[in-house]
């Protein structure tokens, strides 16, 4: 049975007994509410290592002051059996109190420069540095060998190997390909926010994306045209309000012209008032 724990100095002592046994540590952070998206993340860690942490923390600092912390789901119960039925051994399920002081007595942050300041960082100034720093402490207070993090949130992939490069942390970062519902929409917590109605509307993300893709596969060199493909698809859709279409270097982020090299074509989309995100990448 997986084991939570809610303090530091718990996930410490657990893990300094793993690593008197020799065995290695995988770490999957989350902010609760699993899916299956989750489920891949804990299931590829515990295979490729011999303990597996599961962070379960909605983190206050990475959520701007009009955005959604107060409402976003929880559920440890149900968080609990997802990482049992996944093979995982510990979760960490922290207070605000416990991971920021009394009174949120907290004053360092992490920010990774340039990497957060296009994409999702242009419309939430200041989610990434809010996700480097609770990233950051998960990993001083884990030590794992080895990290694990979704592909739908590839800016935020990015940005954490960039900052685990910087920073000289000891640890692989390891990207996980994106779990689709069977009608194609990208698995989010955020899902659960749209009605019948808005979660049909919202399958108009994947279905631009698959059109921006076969654009590019069909030999579709020029990225302002992919773009278009895609954007003229999602406007079909009378419920979505697009916040970004964009097609950048996977290397650095920046946007390009051509879509020839290494790239992310990443949409973020208003479904009524729900903030969907999806992406692909092709790597050349």
């Amino acid at each position: 049975m997986v084991k939570v724990v809610e303090t530091v100095a718990e996930v410490r002592e657990q893990v300094a007994a793993w690593r008197r046994e020799g065995l290695t540590v995988g770490l999957v952070p989350t902010m609760g509410y699993l899916h299956d998206g989750h489920k891949s993340l804990i299931a590829r860690s515990v295979k490729e290592n011999d303990r597996t942490v599961v962070s379960d923390f909605v983190n206050p600092i990475q959520f701007g002051p009009n955005e959604d912390l107060d409402s976003y789901p929880r559920d440890l119960d149900h968080d609990i059996a997802v990482v049992e039925q996944g093979g995982g051994d510990l979760i960490f399920h922290p207070s605000v109190e416990e991971m920021y002081g009394k009174d949120f007595d907290f004053y360092t942050y992490v920010k990774v420069e340039e990497l957060s300041s296009g994409l999702c960082g242009a419309s939430r100034p200041i989610h990434f540095r809010g996700v480097c720093t609770v990233v950051s402490k998960l990993f001083h207070i884990v030590c794992p060998d080895r990290a694990y993090f979704g592909q739908k949130d590839a800016q935020q992939l990015s940005i954490i190997r960039r900052m685990v490069r910087d920073l000289n942390f000891p640890l692989e970062i390891c990207g996980c390909p994106i779990i689709r519902e069977e009608d194609g929409l990208a698995k989010s917590s955020r899902n659960t926010y749209l009605n019948a109605e808005e979660r049909q509307a919202a399958l108009c993300l994947s279905r631009a994306l698959n059109k921006g893709k076969a654009a590019i596969e069909a030999g579709e060199t020029d990225a302002a045209k992919v773009r278009a493909i895609i954007t003229e698809e999602i406007e079909r859709e009378p419920l979505s309000k697009i916040d970004y279409v964009e097609i950048v270097d996977w290397n650095n982020l920046k946007p390009v012209d051509s879509t020839e090299g290494s790239i992310l074509t990443a949409i973020a989309v208003y479904i009524g008032t729900t903030r969907l995100i999806d992406n692909f990448i092709i790597e050349r």
